[in-house]
């Protein structure tokens, strides 16, 4: 039976669709027959308990410049939705956290994917600590004393914004840059929030990896590896792609997290390794399943509508 499928994301216009998870969803459900929705996260009401939103029938096609076609915007109690799929970007403010608070109202009698309360519950860059043993040495804080202090331990760090994405204002000292006071001084200013500083790891040289998990199991990877003057690994940064398969290590990173996914009610999340560590755990908006497929992996986004699919039943 075909479902009825809301997907809030950045504007479609927008995407890039050689990479986008979105639209690869999209296409996906799309092909089993399923009936597409999209709105933006600005268009969500609440009123009288009720969720609406001015939602715009949707057509995809894997067309770059032709790739989706919209209908009239039509306001819509989001309860006759089957499935909503939370997918707009970060960053992780207060705009995305009032988006959860309203969508929790339908869940789970709509399936909301990822469940909203555990998205705003489960920061990526604050969920990871719960697994302080598969990851590299960490430090959440704004005093400047305890950035110093790690430093003199650990030399080498990464400093990053704690509610940050896609790369943006990560910076790598060595133990000899005279840049940190300037540093913690700019964000200090620029962020209410504390920020992260993590031992730097000098396997990310050979790539910072990808790993796609659905309901908590591994089905999907691919290496990002940094271009020659980046310490970020990021594709749109000069990254470079390549194919890459799990080591042991990393299956054992995800058995130890997958029940925590699951209770969460994590569907589809994308964790971050680099060497034997585990630095991010993305349950917003992961990306990636369009490159394992491009490089022969899974057809990840099937997986995904399987998954989604058994539990609506």
């Amino acid at each position: 039976m075909p479902l009825k499928i809301a997907v809030q994301m950045d504007h479609i216009s927008t995407v890039s669709i050689e990479g986008d998870t979105s639209f690869a969803l999209s296409l996906e459900a799309q092909r089993r027959g399923h009936v597409l929705y999209h709105y933006t996260p600005d268009r969500l009401s609440l009123l009288d308990g009720k969720v609406f939103a001015r939602i715009e029938e949707m057509t995809v096609r894997d067309e770059k410049g032709n790739h989706f076609t919209l209908g009239e915007p039509v306001r819509t109690d989001l309860s006759e939705m089957d499935v909503i799929l939370l997918r707009q970007d970060p960053p992780f403010d207060m705009n995305y956290i009032t988006t959860t608070h309203i969508l929790e109202r339908i869940h789970p009698a709509t399936l909301v994917v990822n469940d909203p309360a555990w998205v705003r519950n489960s920061p990526e860059k604050i969920f990871v600590t719960e697994f302080a043993d598969l990851m590299p040495q960490t430090l959440i804080t704004k005093d400047p004393g305890e950035v110093a202090a790690f430093r003199r331990q650990f030399g080498d760090i990464i400093i990053k914004p704690l509610y940050g994405n896609g790369g943006a204002g990560i910076f790598h000292l060595r133990d000899d840059d005279q840049n940190l006071s300037s540093l913690i001084e700019m964000f200090s200013q620029m962020f209410r929030e504390p920020f992260i500083v993590q031992r730097y790891l000098k396997d990310v040289r050979k790539g910072d990896k990808r790993i796609i998990l659905i309901d908590g199991e591994p089905v999907g990877a691919i290496n990002r590896v940094p271009a020659d003057h980046e310490s970020r690994s990021n594709m749109h940064v000069g990254g470079r792609a390549e194919k890459t398969e799990l080591t042991s290590r990393e299956r054992e990173i995800c058995e130890a997290i997958g029940p925590a996914l699951r209770d969460r009610g994590f569907i589809l999340v994308g964790i971050d390794v680099i060497g034997d560590y585990m630095t991010e755990i993305n349950v917003t908006s992961p990306t990636g399943i369009r490159e394992v497929r491009r490089f022969g992996g899974a057809d990840i986004a099937a997986l995904f509508w399987d998954c989604v699919e058994a539990k609506r039943r």
